[in-house]
């Protein structure tokens, strides 16, 4: 029995059973035990082949699975394709946004402001007080723009621009002139001047038509429609002819009470310190002596009534 039962552990072993391995030495242990119970050298004898069966027995549990092994690596050395090579990879880079640049800030005119206002030589020889007007003033500023200092003369309308605003309302500036004190050439001078024959113009104060009419005075002077050239041209006159009433027919204060106002020159006492309407007045002058240039009869007098050569039907 003890053979077989050496030969069944021998062939259970073989064949990887761990539990008849157990059952086995166990037996064996006990039977051992059995024989040998009387020896004291036995039992020191049997503690050992005790251990050694339990060391036996934790060695024979299976271990944890290991993991499978890296695969196994090899280095691949890559060359650079020979000449006629067909096979390349196609890189693709996209193009760089271009860059847009800043806008410029807007350019700052950094001209200082003239000294004085208007052209200083003008009025060096044409007083702008209200107690030096007289109708014979016109005579004294015409020659000052005419002795004008090099590069320094009055701009005025061109005459060819002037002749086609009388071919264009002609009629129209000589039946609103007839019956007052405004010579038809002095309202050609200022529509030249204030709108340069431009019905439909608007200043940035609102002034509308050819001769740029305030709606207050457009309104006082009984204009509904300030751009119809007709009665602009009626309102505007109308207002130049009130003024040569009411400041003596005298051409400095007019012009200089039509841009800025009667009551500027009543406070100021005469041509208002401002740059623009000391501008205003010589150019609207130089603009009288070429319109008169159109009539068939030049006038002496900005009162003096006149006929375009070329006069439209308006």
């Amino acid at each position: 029995m003890a053979e077989s039962l050496r030969r069944g552990t021998h062939r259970e072993a073989s064949n990887d059973r761990p539990s008849d391995v157990v059952f086995i030495n166990r037996f064996c242990i006990v039977l051992a035990m059995k024989r040998c119970a009387g020896s004291p050298g036995a039992k020191f004898a049997l503690r050992i082949v005790a251990g050694g069966v339990a060391a036996v027995l934790f060695c024979a549990v299976p271990a944890a699975a290991d993991p499978p092994p890296w695969p196994e690596f090899t280095f691949k050395r890559v060359k650079p394709p020979g000449p006629g090579a067909s096979k390349r990879i196609k890189v693709q880079i996209a193009p760089a946004e271009p860059e847009v640049a800043s806008p410029l800030p807007p350019e700052v005119d950094e001209t200082p402001p003239p000294a004085g206002p208007g052209p200083a030589w003008f009025w060096a020889r044409v007083s702008p007080a209200l107690a030096d007007r007289a109708p014979g003033r016109l005579a004294r500023a015409l020659d000052a723009l005419a002795e004008a200092p090099e590069g320094a003369s009055v701009p005025v309308p061109r005459l060819q621009d002037l002749q086609d605003i009388a071919a264009l309302h002609g009629a129209d500036i000589l039946l609103a002139t007839v019956g007052t004190r405004v010579s038809p050439a002095l309202a050609l001078a200022v529509i030249g001047v204030e709108s340069g024959g431009r019905s439909a113009a608007v200043s940035p104060k609102g002034a509308t038509g050819l001769m740029q009419l305030m709606p207050e005075t457009a309104t006082r002077f009984g204009v509904a429609d300030a751009t119809d050239a007709a009665a602009n041209i009626r309102g505007g006159v109308a207002y130049l002819d009130w003024l040569m009433g009411t400041f003596g027919n005298d051409p400095v204060l007019v012009l200089a009470a039509y841009n800025s106002g009667e009551g500027a020159v009543r406070r100021h006492g005469g041509v208002p310190p401002f740059a623009e309407t000391r501008d205003y007045v010589p150019r609207v002058l130089a603009a009288w002596a070429v319109a008169r240039g159109l009539c068939q009869t030049p006038p002496e007098l900005i009162s003096d009534g006149c006929v375009f050569r070329v006069m439209g039907a308006g």
